[in-house]
């Protein structure tokens, strides 16, 4: 018999702003530093590359919906209400056996699920992979990591249908953007299951790759002491290290959410006590600081990947003139 789902935790009106990441805050408006990027990433989404993509991840997926897997449907849309999304994206099952979910589509997002995870873990886990996906909605995460998506094709490919479009540079700087996003997809999971030991047993399970037997309690022990040592991600071998990667260590992300939830904010937004759309305030000072973080960041991958930003702004300009778009 399938599980019972739990009652439903609703957030009316919840900003995106009530539960991102300030790291994420800061690398979202840290990418408008670098000149031209943002006309790029929206003129390769007017090229029809982004809808090809998608229906390439399509062809060979299972639509969900009230008559196929009608609980991991249901799940799906109560991840939808507790963060009260007003659009419904659909979701997809693909059979892919490594434990990942994304979100494509700028105008229409679609969810897409592996059956790795649908296989692989329980329901609760599963509320929060879908929570998760409903944060990059709600936060309007979509866009740029579609775009990302397809140039990690087009890149893993060898293709370079972008004549003078500096790729790698481009890939580069929005993984980092990426990896700051999925620190507040799980906050957003975790608001949608209500129970921030869901979310990081999900992370240990996709550590871990399902093995059986696997010990929450000592996983979150390794999370506590990796606070202590977290500044060997500032050290110079960071960029070899992470740099190529979609997503945060395991480890970092789970001690990043337990950091979030014994600070009190996960408790302020569950009692209702949090920001509601169009109350946003403007950037403060602390947030300031942290954009010039990401974007000294940026610069940094600019130096090492393309020659410097004035470099990488004269191939984007090059690009945009060669594709029309710099009128």
């Amino acid at each position: 018999m399938p599980r019972a789902l739990r009652p439903a935790t609703s957030y009316p009106a919840i900003s995106p702003k009530a539960y991102e990441h300030p790291a994420d805050r800061a690398a979202t408006a840290a990418l408008g530093s670098i000149p031209l990027l943002d006309r790029v990433l929206k003129k390769l989404s007017e090229l029809r590359f982004e809808r090809a993509f998608q229906q390439l991840l399509l062809a060979n997926a299972v639509r969900v919906g009230e008559r196929q897997l009608p609980e991991l449907y249901e799940r799906h849309l109560r991840a939808l209400g507790a963060l009260d999304l007003g659009s419904r994206p659909a979701l997809y099952v693909r059979q892919l056996a490594d434990m990942n979910a994304m979100t494509v589509g700028s105008a229409q997002p679609v969810v897409i699920v592996n059956s790795a995870l649908v296989n692989g873990l329980g329901p609760d886990e599963l509320t929060a992979v879908l929570g998760h996906e409903a944060g990059h909605v709600l936060s309007d995460h979509v866009h740029y990591a579609t775009v990302m998506l397809i140039l990690q094709r087009l890149v893993a490919g060898g293709l370079s249908p972008m004549g003078r479009l500096p790729l790698q540079a481009v890939l580069l700087i929005l993984l980092e953007w990426y990896r700051c996003a999925e620190l507040s997809g799980d906050r957003a999971a975790t608001l949608v299951t209500g129970d921030p030991l869901v979310t990081c047993r999900l992370l240990l399970e996709m550590a871990g790759g399902g093995v059986k037997g696997l010990d929450l309690d000592a996983f979150l022990q390794q999370a506590g002491e990796y606070q202590d040592t977290e500044d060997l991600l500032a050290r110079p071998g960071r960029f070899l290290t992470e740099i190529q990667q979609t997503h945060p260590f395991a480890v970092r992300r789970v001690s990043e959410l337990m950091r979030w939830v014994q600070e009190g904010e996960f408790d302020r937004i569950r009692s209702g006590s949090y920001l509601r759309r169009g109350q946003e305030p403007p950037p403060s000072e602390h947030l300031k600081e942290a954009t010039e973080h990401y974007r000294r960041r940026f610069v940094e991958i600019a130096e090492r990947v393309a020659g410097g930003v004035q470099r990488l702004a004269s191939q984007l300009s090059a690009w945009l003139r060669d594709e029309g778009g710099d009128r």
